[in-house]
């Protein structure tokens, strides 16, 4: 064998390893990037200049302190949340919030938003296959209204369908018998192989 062509395996194998590699440590590293970002940003919601130089409060200047404390507060106002009394209380000010000009329009889309993915009313456990761009094409989407005769449309329903590679998406108005509900996968399954673009077993 040549140098030459000795050299452009050599080359080839190089590059098909380096591919290789990337393939394993970019889904690490950007999850670890993640975690990271997050963990940093959650730990400095409590400033460390504000923190006194008292000796009893010398611990909340540790790394991990904050993010841990803020933790811990969301699972107290969870836990309270489900008492009768303090959840008519968080009920209140929920309302004075949905009811509060401007405010109003964040707060319920925000809102909204976490109820579709965690909350008790999930809008994103129905995933169906729809029809939109042609007949032969089918789109991964998910109920979120199985009925949208208040906006004129009778006889249709909203479909969300999530973009590849991306937190974003499109609410679709469909007929109904252009929707194909999926039943033999799970709603998370779903929503990776939609996010993924395809790419992920189910």
């Amino acid at each position: 064998m040549s140098p030459k062509l000795r050299f452009k395996v050599f080359a080839s194998r190089l590059l098909r390893y380096f591919f290789q590699g990337l393939l394993i440590l970019a889904p690490i590293g950007i999850t670890a990037l993640t975690l990271y970002w997050a963990f940093v940003t959650i730990d400095n919601i409590i400033p460390k200049e504000i923190i006194p130089e008292d000796a009893s409060f010398s611990f909340l200047k540790y790394k991990g302190v904050g993010f841990a404390l803020v933790l811990l507060l969301i699972v107290v106002v969870g836990y309270l949340s489900s008492s009768f009394i303090i959840g008519r209380i968080f009920d209140l000010f929920d309302h004075l919030l949905e009811r509060t000009p401007f405010i109003k329009y964040i707060y319920t889309s925000i809102k909204d938003v976490f109820d579709a993915f965690v909350g008790e009313k999930k809008k994103f456990d129905h995933p169906v296959l729809v029809q939109i761009y042609g007949i032969d094409v089918w789109e991964m989407g998910f109920i979120t209204q199985s009925d949208v005769s208040s906006l004129g449309l009778e006889g249709y329903m909203a479909v969300y369908v999530p973009h590849a590679y991306a937190i974003t998406g499109k609410v679709f108005m469909v007929p109904k018998e252009r929707v194909k509900p999926l039943t033999n996968i799970s709603a998370g399954e779903a929503m990776k192989f939609a996010v993924s673009g395809g790419v992920t077993n189910i």
